[in-house]
Formats: structure tokens, C-alpha cells, sequence
């Protein structure tokens, strides 16, 4: 029987999943070898919406670059030989880190040939990198054909790049227009569209040029073909003994009640959110610092803090926030989750947020765990841990968790950016783990404000990088009836049903509100997330969810 393009896609996604496990487990992989082949054919079938033109023999998928590259440390396209690390002493080393701008983690270049990147996420933090590595390969190799004739002589374009990024190192004036030509030539692509990158390149202030990331990424795959240096992959030893061990996530939920405990906070109702650090803080500390007192409101400041910045009364709020009941524990542990603590004692105002009162009786009023969002199976790791009882003394001290509150990013299946998503249950890819669930927010909440909302089963998917458009319509049209998709709904509930139903570590009935604002829509040209950032059409949805999230904890306070 004829498998259809989806049951191909899945599989793929599968056989993509198995060998990064495997090669982990191992220890070290050369892309040019067997097991570095493998994933490259998988990534090929599959061929993610996200990567675009990955399939394509000839053109460079140029989005899907910049998407990555933002991703990765700055440089890492000149290395040979790219580490995988553990957070290991290096923060107290002499190296200076280098953080990406879309996925917070410190790196090191070690020397000219070789980049240490820190993996403090777990699992899906690693198959993340490792799919954007395969894609990279994949564009070099590109690069390198584009740059020779059949006989391996290298063609007039590639040698005329090579001066202008020589010139772009020693800061030296040179053609941008002959250079986007040359540049064209080896991407495949339009004048039109190279230039169009290069200036996305530019605006991107923690990646180097187009011109110099395209040149060294042909540079290592000609190295290869010619002198046999092959690039190569490793997992250090110490990490690859932490993964699956909670050990940053312990050390995170750790620090997190000692704080708790310090401030006698530890009997006091909690809820914990997981969302974004600022809506939450502008939303409550707005209404009580600025006295704005409507959804309305609150949404005209939240822009004005997006656009002006600096001069925004967001340093106001913030100053207002820590003298009344706000603790800011900035991430230790190496999740790189931050965290803020809300004591509504401290509150000199008697409602959260417009309309929705605080309790009178000082031991029944509610603390705020809020924690920025988390990635992957991180979601599990570092809720598992949090919802466990406090440790002190030889003693076990329950936190009194009374609800827990999800906002995210997701893609989603039928709507446009910026349109929300209440999820019914989450059904976890590739295996047959589902999670059926009662959310507290419903759809009638979000009618009226302009958006359109979808309620519905949310696939949690393995990776973000790893979707087609077939896999996305058949969650979407066949009987699962998908709505979105997204990365750590299923790991949250899975550490919360666990604690809840299992361990009975925290309440049995504790309350539960999920909703998701959608960053893109993977199944529309040029809607997916490589096509950039919401911007400024994000802050209705993010500050909407809040609100309604804060409104629904106000009836159970």
C-alpha cells in the first residue's frame, strides 16, 4: 500500500528523532558520515516549512538562514568543529560568552575552529540545534556546488566574494550592488531577493553579513571536498551524563522556594504562570502605580511602552513594582528562565487589576509565581520540580498551588498571526501520550476585543523546525481536528496531572488556564516563524491573555 506524504513526513520526523538519540548516546558525528547522511536525507524528505528551499538542489533558503543563524552563536558558520556542552566553569573562564538573540544560551569560541555551545534545556534544546546544524550543512554544500564548474574549478563570483568579505573584515568601502550580484549567483537567487537578505542580515545585530556567513559556510564544505577537514559534532561527557537528570531545573525550583520560605510565603495560596515577565508586571503594576483601570487602558500603555522604550513610564511601574510586593530572581541555574514573585500583601491598592478584588484576610491573599516562558521538555523538568513539596530540616512543606496558568506562543492551523487558541487537550507528536484536560478559559472570554479564537486539541510537536505542510494538514483535518501547535503544552500538563492525580503533591482540583497567542501560521507562504517577529500586533493578544488569566484567578481568590 502507498503511503501518503504525511505518513512519509512522520516518518521521517522519526527515523530524524532516532538517530540524534543515537548519535548523543555516541557521543560524536561528522555530517559528512553515515549517521550525519541520514539526518540530512530525513531533513530532505521531511523538507519543513520553516527551512523553505532546503530541498532545492540549488537556490539557498535565505529566511530560513537568517531564522537560524539568529539562533546560533554569532561566528558559528566559520567553525569546524562545533561542542555541545554542559554548563561547565566556562561562565568563570576568561572567554566571553556569546549569547544569540533568539535563544538565550552562553557560548564560546574556543579558537578559530571551534565553538562550545551550552545546552542547559534538555532534550528538545538539542535536537533543536542539531536540525538547524543539518539544515546549515545542507546550504553549505549548496554554496560549494554553486561555486565550481562540473570539474571543481572555482568560478569568478566566488572569488570576487571572497574579496569583498576580506574588504568587509578590514573595514574597507566596497560595491554593495556588484557584491549582492556576485552573491546572487551563488545562492541561486534574484538580485531582488539577495539584496532584500542582506538587509535583513544587517538590521540583525547579533549575526555577521549574509555576504560573510554565506562565504565561510562554502569555505568549510569546499575544505571538505578538497582537503578532507571535515567538519564535526560532539556531545561532552558531562552533559550527556545531566540530560534527563533535572539537575538545572532542581537547582531553578530550589532557589524559587528558599525565596519562598525567606519571605513566609510558603503557606500562602500560589499561582504559578507561565508567560512572558512583562505583561504580567505592566498589567498589574500599571493599574495600581498608574491608575489605569481598563483592559483598554492597560493595552494604549503596553504600545507605548513597545514604541517609545527608554522613555516609557515602564521604569515607573517597575520602580513601583519592588516596593510593592515584587521579587525578581533573574536565572542562576542555567535554564535561563527568570522568574518574579508577586505578594499581594505588599499591595497598597485592594484590587489586582480592575474590577477584580483581593482578599481582606492577610494569610488568604494569593503570591504570584510568574516564570518566563520555557522550552521543550524543559516545561516538564522545570514544573515537575516546582510543584514538588519544599525541603527544609528533614521536613516537607507542600506549597499550596491553586491554579496554573499557561500562556504561549503556538503556530496555528486555521487563524493568522495573532489570533488565540484555547486548547481542550494535548496530544504529544510521535507518541501516543494525550492529555485531555479542563481549561478554565473558554472561548466566550476573548469575543469582542477584534480576534478571531479557536478552541480545540493542540498538537505538542517534538520540534518547531521539523513541520511540512502535510503533517500540518493531517493534524488539522483529520479526526484530531488540531487547532495549533506548539512545543510545551504537553509537558506542562503532564508535570501537573502527575502531581495532582499521582503524587498528590499539590490539590487535586487545582485549577487550570491554558491559552495561546499565534506567533504564525505554518501553513501559509510566508506566514511561517522564519518570517519574522509579531512586533507591535502582539501586545493585544499577549496583554489580553493576561488580563483574562488574572480576571479568572480573581474567581478563586
Amino acid at each position: 500500500m502507498k503511503r501518503t506524504k504525511a505518513q512519509q513526513s512522520r516518518s521521517a520526523i522519526e527515523r530524524l528523532y532516532i538517530t540524534m538519540r543515537h548519535l548523543f548516546t555516541r557521543g560524536t558525528y561528522k555530517p559528512t558520515g553515515v549517521s550525519g547522511e541520514s539526518l540530512v536525507d530525513s531533513l530532505l524528505i521531511l523538507s519543513p516549512e520553516i527551512y523553505g528551499l532546503v530541498a532545492d538542489p540549488e537556490k539557498i533558503e535565505l529566511d530560513g538562514l537568517l531564522y537560524v543563524m539568529e539562533r546560533l552563536p554569532r561566528g558559528i558558520e566559520e567553525c569546524r568543529y562545533i561542542r555541545l556542552i554542559s554548563r561547565e566553569g566556562y561562565e568563570k573562564s576568561g572567554f566571553n560568552p556569546i549569547i544569540p538573540a533568539k535563544r538565550r544560551r552562553n557560548c564560546y569560541r574556543v579558537d578559530e575552529d571551534q565553538m562550545y555551545v551550552e545546552m542547559t534545556r534538555g532534550k528538545s534544546d538539542i535536537y533543536d540545534i542539531l536540525t538547524h546544524l543539518t539544515f546549515l550543512f545542507i546550504e553549505s554544500k549548496k554554496i560549494a556546488r554553486n561555486s565550481m564548474d562540473p570539474k571543481g574549478v572555482i568560478n569568478l563570483n566566488w572569488e570576487m566574494l571572497a574579496k569583498i568579505v576580506g574588504k568587509e573584515e578590514r573595514d574597507e568601502e566596497f560595491s554593495r550592488e556588484a557584491a549582492c550580484s556576485y552573491l546572487s549567483h551563488i545562492t541561486g537567487r534574484t538580485f531582488e531577493e539577495t539584496h532584500q537578505a542582506v538587509e535583513k542580515f544587517e538590521s540583525s545585530s547579533h549575526t555577521n553579513s549574509l555576504f560573510s556567513i554565506v562565504y565561510h559556510l562554502g569555505r568549510l564544505s569546499m575544505m571538505e571536498l578538497s582537503d578532507e577537514k571535515d567538519r564535526q559534532i560532539s556531545f561532552s561527557a558531562t552533559l550527556r551524563e545531566r540530560v534527563g537528570h533535572h539537575v538545572y531545573g532542581e537547582l531553578w525550583a530550589e532557589r524559587i522556594k528558599q525565596v519562598l520560605d525567606e519571605e513566609a510565603l510558603t503557606n500562602r495560596p500560589i499561582h504559578i504562570i507561565s508567560a512572558n515577565l512583562h505583561s504580567f508586571l505592566n498589567t498589574i503594576y500599571g493599574h495600581q502605580a498608574l491608575g489605569l483601570d481598563s483592559f483598554e487602558a492597560i493595552e494604549k500603555e503596553a504600545m507605548e511602552i513597545g514604541t517609545a522604550g527608554k522613555n516609557s513610564k515602564a521604569r515607573e511601574i517597575e520602580a513601583y513594582a519592588k516596593h510593592h510586593g515584587l521579587i525578581e530572581l533573574p536565572d542562576l541555574s542555567g535554564t535561563n528562565i527568570g522568574v518574579q514573585l508577586i505578594d499581594t500583601s505588599k499591595m497598597n491598592s485592594k484590587t489586582l487589576i480592575p474590577h477584580v478584588q483581593l482578599p481582606t484576610d492577610e494569610k488568604r491573599k494569593p503570591v504570584l509565581i510568574v516564570m518566563d516562558y520555557a522550552f521543550g521538555e524543559q516545561a516538564y523538568e522545570c514544573f515537575d520540580e516546582l510543584l514538588k513539596p519544599y525541603e527544609k530540616n528533614g521536613r516537607r512543606v507542600p506549597l499550596d498551588v491553586i491554579s496554573a496558568s499557561i500562556m504561549g506562543k503556538a503556530g496555528i492551523l486555521k487563524g493568522n498571526k495573532g489570533d488565540i487558541m484555547i486548547p481542550s487537550s494535548h496530544v504529544f507528536e510521535g507518541t501516543a501520550d494525550n492529555y485531555p484536560f479542563k481549561n478554565e478559559l473558554k472561548t466566550k472570554d476573548f469575543e469582542g476585543y477584534g480576534l478571531q479564537v479557536f478552541e480545540g486539541p493542540m498538537i505538542s510537536v517534538l520540534g518547531t523546525s521539523l513541520q511540512n505542510r502535510d503533517v500540518l494538514q493531517y493534524f488539522m483535518e483529520s479526526s484530531w481536528k488540531a487547532i495549533g501547535l506548539e512545543m510545551e503544552g504537553a509537558h506542562y500538563q503532564k508535570a501537573i496531572q502527575s502531581a495532582s492525580k499521582i503524587r498528590n503533591s499539590i490539590r487535586k482540583n487545582v485549577k487550570v488556564h491554558y491559552a495561546y497567542y499565534a506567533s504564525d501560521n505554518p501553513l501559509e507562504t510566508g506566514g511561517t516563524l522564519a518570517s519574522g517577529a509579531l512586533g507591535m500586533e502582539g501586545i493585544r493578544p499577549t496583554y489580553l491573555i493576561t488580563y483574562k488569566i488574572l480576571e479568572k484567578l480573581g474567581e478563586i481568590f
